[in-house]
């Protein structure tokens, strides 16, 4: 019986094909980019809520950690929902979470308000990462999957340089903070109308994907192979091998997002007004690398290889600056520079987690794993804030280079495993 195989169909169906594909990673690129503008919901805002509600720093650092706290619990159980259920309508969920911490926010009347916005974001953002790769790897054309892990990643970078811009700008021009946050309502609303009205291409139990379950279902019937338990996935030492991977890069990125720039002012004397520009140049560079790496997943089988060369080229950058001995602007580059490495890596990362995971598991493996992203995020910054408080500027890129260097180990472990013969279990 002869199976669709965009490789080998007719030049118009081909054409169909890239058209579809292209929309959908588009539409899916719009949502990742709103789930990380949602990810800085409030601490762009952080200096005006101290103005208005005498809060203190150690309080909003209570905000983010909500945030990740909901968003990791939520993650891991929302691939189980995403299984069931389908991505489409979780992903329509986790929009409305969003618009919902929007408004919490601009009509919060002191700290138990952004309690409840954070919680209500982080609420919103568990869902997207199983929704959004169940989505991708049911719909697009496995020739077109790395150029879609890439745009999901650049997607997520410009989401996280848009939201302070957009926020602050938004309150400046307006006088007051609180427009800002209805006008992120209104953002996530826009996305949502967007996803709505093309929420064909967003399908999941789209006629090819239902054909696909059948088949599999009929070829396990006629072996006399019983239906996996839905908790069997957490068995392969593969998924927390992704997980590990995810935990040690997260925590590598959130000592560059919140440190990098005080630790070059302790360590090179550069001023603030040099140094704020880091992270987005991190960021940036970021997203140069996700293009490569987009066009790297089709031509490289071993991608744990890929990632182990790009961030072992990201922790080199990195210990240089921790050296103390480049010149200033230098280091600031290395640091940018690193961004490059990290970025090249992600869609092989991505890549290599669709492999590591057993059919019909899409969305309980991606959310068990990108549950990581959640704890580094939530454990690493205390640790560099840290080493920071004791005067250890050095550590900040030394422990995320370290950091770095255990992810790659995960990788490697994964790549090894998934190459042996039935290594997939």
């Amino acid at each position: 019986m002869a199976q669709c195989d965009p490789m080998h169909a007719p030049s118009h169906t081909a054409g169909a094909s890239a058209r579809q594909d292209a929309t959908t990673i588009g539409l899916i690129g719009l949502a990742h980019g709103s789930s990380h503008f949602h990810h800085l919901l409030l601490p762009p805002l952080f200096p005006l809520f101290i103005r208005d509600f005498g809060l203190n720093y150690a309080q909003l650092g209570l905000l983010v950690t909500v945030f990740f706290t909901v968003s990791g619990v939520g993650q891991a159980l929302a691939g189980f929902v995403v299984d069931r259920i389908g991505a489409r309508p979780v992903l329509f969920g986790a929009l409305l979470c969003f618009i919902a911490a929007s408004l919490a926010t601009a009509l919060a009347p002191g700290y138990g308000g952004l309690m409840l916005a954070a919680a209500l974001a982080g609420l919103g953002n568990a869902p997207f990462h199983p929704a959004d790769f169940t989505i991708l790897n049911r719909r697009v054309s496995p020739a077109r999957l790395g150029h879609a892990f890439s745009v999901h990643g650049i997607s997520g970078n410009l989401g996280w340089a848009l939201a302070p811009v957009y926020l602050i700008g938004l309150s400046s021009l307006s006088g007051q903070w609180r427009v800002a946050c209805a006008g992120a309502a209104v953002l996530g609303a826009v996305v949502l109308a967007v996803l709505w009205w093309r929420r064909a291409d967003l399908d999941d139990h789209h006629t090819a994907h239902r054909a696909e379950v059948a088949r599999l279902q009929a070829t396990r019937a006629a072996q006399g192979q019983a239906e996996a338990h839905p908790m069997a996935f957490l068995k392969l030492p593969s998924v927390w091998l992704c997980f590990s991977f995810f935990f040690w890069t997260t925590s590598a990125l959130s000592a560059i997002q919140g440190f990098a720039s005080p630790a070059l002012v302790k360590l090179y004397g550069l001023p603030t007004s040099v140094t704020a520009f880091v992270v987005t140049a991190y960021m940036l560079c970021g997203a140069a690398g996700m293009v490569v790496g987009g066009f790297l997943v089709a031509r490289v089988a071993r991608l744990e290889r890929t990632i182990a060369a790009a961030m072992s080229l990201s922790a080199l950058m990195l210990l240089l600056a921790a050296s103390g001995s480049l010149p200033p602007l230098v280091a600031a580059g290395c640091v940018a520079l690193a961004g490059v490495g990290t970025g090249l890596a992600g869609p092989s990362r991505d890549m290599l987690i669709k492999r590591a995971a057993p059919p019909g598991a899409t969305g309980r493996v991606y959310g068990t794993v990108y549950s990581g992203l959640d704890l580094g995020f939530a454990l690493a910054a205390p640790v560099f804030g840290a080493l920071l408080d004791q005067g250890h500027a050095a550590g900040v890129f030394a422990g995320a280079a370290g950091a770095m260097a255990l992810g790659v180990a995960s990788a490697a472990v994964v790549g090894q495993r998934l190459a042996r013969p039935q290594g997939a279990g």
